[in-house]
């Protein structure tokens, strides 16, 4: 299982390119991604297998030639049970500001639309010769990106976006500062009233944001982002179970193998000669 760092995804771009395009990491199966969140507009476009998406509490289930776009600051996670072929493209929110509301917003549409086979098509053809490597090949990639972004803005946009989604994405930004705080510190003993009083919040008030608008309570976000930690060490060291919970910011090792098996069915130990 491969896990990333931290709830609030920062998404840097290909050098030399204005987006980054590269192969799902959860592509040998065994994968979940727990809720989260970035500013860049996402799409995940499936070419052998399966993946089950949520965005929002709405599922999404991907199989062949199908994808789905994730709008910038859209909670959503995905479960990968089997090995699937899947390609993913991140373009940064700000590629669109010339067509944004007077909110600083744009939103595309997750439905099926005529235009589909086509974003399939020029998603394939980008990876495939972005992956070529021969020269010039950038050249041709920016081409198809661009009739790509066309595509968005004139057949995905859309026009009349719920007031509950405008205020969701409003109240991401700011959470989005508060998990990189969390994400920095996770190994101190954080707590709600201490994040609170970081940011100004009072407690209940930054507990019902990350409710309502995050979809996941304060503790089990705190300790999704621990646990994925703890996973990438026990997959890449050799450390003692006892440590790695320390270190992650769990009390004790027994707090951390009852956290763990509730989350991957396993046991630390067994998780690691498993993998």
């Amino acid at each position: 299982m491969d896990l990333k760092d931290y709830q609030h995804e920062v998404v840097v771009t290909d050098a030399g390119l204005p987006f980054k395009l590269f192969s799902f990491e959860g592509a040998s199966g065994n994968y979940i991604r727990d809720k989260h969140w970035h500013r860049s507009i996402e799409i995940f476009a499936v070419w052998e297998g399966k993946l089950d998406f949520t965005l929002h509490d709405k599922k999404f289930p991907l199989s062949n030639g199908e994808f789905v776009i994730v709008n910038s600051n859209e909670v959503h996670s995905i479960l990968a049970p089997n090995p699937n072929k899947t390609v993913v493209l991140q373009i940064p929110q700000d590629t669109f500001a010339e067509y944004f509301t007077d909110d600083q917003f744009i939103w595309f549409s997750h439905g099926d639309r005529e235009s589909d086979h086509r974003v399939f098509t020029l998603l394939q053809e980008m990876f495939l010769i972005y992956t070529n490597g021969e020269e010039g090949n950038k050249l041709q990639v920016l081409s198809l990106y661009y009739e790509l972004l066309y595509i968005l803005v004139t057949k995905y946009r859309k026009f009349n976006v719920n007031e509950e989604i405008v205020k969701s994405n409003k109240q991401l930004k700011k959470l989005s500062s508060i998990t990189r705080y969390m994400k920095d510190h996770y190994a101190e003993p954080l707590s709600l009233e201490l994040m609170a009083d970081q940011f100004n919040y009072s407690p209940s008030y930054l507990s019902r944001m990350f409710q309502k608008h995050a979809g996941i309570n304060f503790k089990d976000y705190l300790l999704g982002i621990r646990l994925e930690h703890a996973v990438r060490e026990l997959e890449e060291t050799g450390g003692q179970i006892v440590d790695i919970a320390l270190g992650n910011g769990f009390p004790n090792s027994k707090a951390f193998s009852n956290a763990f098996r509730e989350k991957y069915g396993v046991l630390p130990s067994e998780y690691r000669k498993n993998n």
